[in-house]
């Protein structure tokens, strides 16, 4: 099995777990000190892995101002999309928040294949789909 895709499914259990433990911890607070606290603590763990896990901050010569230009953008979206998620989770139902949330996927594969020029093959196009089709199923009233 590949090296990436025991990442991807690691990452998958994990961001699993996150919802629901979320949901949780902000049973009694806004939505958003909640978020506060699980950034802070994403720094943290994301600052510590990079000096021992990937040693050391190697690749800071090699940033160009587009690369930190599209990591900022990055940033941006990812705080977009957690504020909203919280927000989300807050009043709905968590299975349903995080499954809608999971049609990111439709977008991410277009801006891929239209951005990135990745190829959009029928299993993907399939995948998308199905993807698709169970927003619609957990949307519908």
């Amino acid at each position: 099995m590949p090296t990436w895709l025991i990442y991807a499914l690691i990452a998958t259990f994990f961001a699993g777990l996150t919802s629901v433990l979320a949901k949780f911890g902000i049973s009694k607070i806004s939505s958003d000190l909640g978020l506060t606290i699980r950034t802070a603590v994403v720094f943290i763990l994301v600052t510590v892995n990079l000096f021992t896990w990937e040693g050391g901050a190697k690749g800071v010569s090699e940033l160009t101002p587009k690369t930190f230009l599209f990591l900022i953008l990055s940033g941006f979206t990812t705080s977009l999309s957690w504020i909203f998620y919280y927000r989300a989770m807050k009043l709905g139902t968590v299975s349903y928040v995080a499954a809608i949330d999971k049609g990111s996927i439709i977008i991410t594969l277009l801006l891929s294949f239209l951005l990135l020029k990745e190829p959009l093959t029928p299993k993907l196009l399939a995948g998308a789909a199905l993807i698709l089709t169970g927003m619609v199923v957990l949307i519908w009233k």
